[in-house]
């Protein structure tokens, strides 16, 4: 990731040389405070995405010395429809921010318009592409964690427990990155239902519906409600959340409440299982944490760059919380049998035994994607243009 360098280190004198070693031990220095703001789509509480984000942020402020953010949340068009991330990012830098990070997939051409009226200040964009394709301005970087691998560690999972044979995906907005990340779950529970169930992944159907932004804005998108309800009713058992909120687990609790057989899988914030953990099969996280230390460290040294970073796994450990920018928390409603399986698909796809994108595999009109044996290039996944052949829903 690029990081400019924006706020100089200021030495206090010898008395302070053994909060200066302690203070690098910790990732940060001792000196001059150091302000980075955060922009957040959603709120700062949503058990999804934006908490994700905040999580991260405060992971940074208490890991650093001299390290503080400012933060903005709901930008979005209906939360803050006269608010736009000039105004956002003129406030913070007034508050004294000395490097700006923006969050969401919707605001990569705002952040580029921004980081071009302040060229000295290190602008971290998450999840776009611009610096790749030297579309931003230098002091923009762009930092993505693959979170492909926990999209598919979330469809085994569904694979696992389904027993209608019918996984529902509540999907937000189509672009590259949501197509990649049902695609993965779709390959994931592929894989599993096969070699763990026995099963033809032919049989197994795989139902996207996409709602139309990141989370539910009424009148303008689907109700991710009703679309949960939906896929419920269509046949699915066990719902996968592709948006930043928590109705794929609130609509699969409610029905268990009734006395239904439904599960879910929700997305984005380690703890979200904790809506309903009777019905939860568990969560791919992001874990920004460290990625925020890493980032701000460059900055504050100087060393900030127009870079793409798109970070895999620690597959040492994916929990953990100093290391890994991708996470999967099982759940409770996962049988000790089903966690051991999932457990060895995770070991396979950390391995290399399992794999993502290798063909045979075609696209959604059945045009071919990936010939026998080919492993997909990066390019051809970080830009996938459509569904894979086998799932159920609109590409675009």
């Amino acid at each position: 990731m690029r990081l400019t360098g924006i706020g100089s280190r200021v030495v206090l004198g010898v008395l302070l040389v053994a909060l200066l070693i302690s203070g690098c031990a910790k990732g940060g220095g001792a000196g001059e405070e150091f302000v980075f703001g955060v922009v957040l789509v959603g709120p700062y509480n949503d058990h999804g995405y934006s908490e994700a984000h905040f999580k991260a942020a405060e992971y940074a402020q208490e890991n650093m010395d001299n390290v503080r953010f400012v933060y903005l949340d709901k930008m979005n068009s209906a939360d803050r429809p006269n608010t736009t991330m000039e105004q956002v990012v003129d406030d913070m830098i007034n508050e004294g921010a000395q490097m700006i990070l923006t969050t969401s997939d919707d605001f990569a051409a705002d952040t580029d318009v921004v980081a071009a009226k302040y060229p000295d200040i290190p602008f971290v964009h998450f999840t776009g592409d611009h610096a790749k394709t030297a579309e931003a301005p230098e002091n923009v970087a762009n930092y993505m964690a693959q979170m492909e691998y926990g999209k598919a560690i979330a469809g085994c999972a569904a694979a696992l427990k389904t027993q209608t044979n019918t996984i529902g995906y509540v999907g937000p907005l189509t672009n590259d990155e949501t197509r990649r990340l049902a695609s993965s779950a779709y390959l994931g529970a592929s894989y599993c239902y096969e070699k763990y169930r026995g099963g033809d992944a032919d049989d197994l159907r795989f139902i996207v519906t996409w709602i139309g932004f990141w989370f539910n804005i009424p009148g303008v998108t689907l109700d991710p409600t009703d679309v949960s309800n939906d896929l419920i009713n269509s046949g699915a058992d066990v719902l996968i959340s592709g948006i930043d909120t928590t109705e794929a687990i609130v609509v699969a609790g409610q029905r268990f409440d009734r006395g239904e057989n439904v599960w879910a899988i929700p997305y984005d914030y380690e703890k979200a299982c904790e809506v309903k953990p009777e019905v939860c099969l568990g969560t791919p996280y992001f874990n920004w944490g460290p990625s925020y230390v890493r980032l701000i460290e460059r900055a504050m040294n100087g060393e900030h760059a127009q870079t793409f970073e798109w970070e895999a796994p620690g597959w040492s450990n994916i929990n953990d919380p100093d290391n890994s920018p991708v996470g999967f928390v099982q759940g409770d409603a996962l049988s000790d049998d089903e966690k051991a399986l999932l457990d060895e698909y995770i070991a396979a796809l950390a391995s290399g035994d399992a794999k993502l994108f290798v063909g045979p595999l075609n696209l959604q009109d059945g045009t071919e994607y990936l010939a026998d044996g080919v492993d997909a290039t990066p390019d051809q996944i970080w830009y996938l243009p459509q569904l894979l052949e086998g799932m159920e829903g609109a590409s675009s």
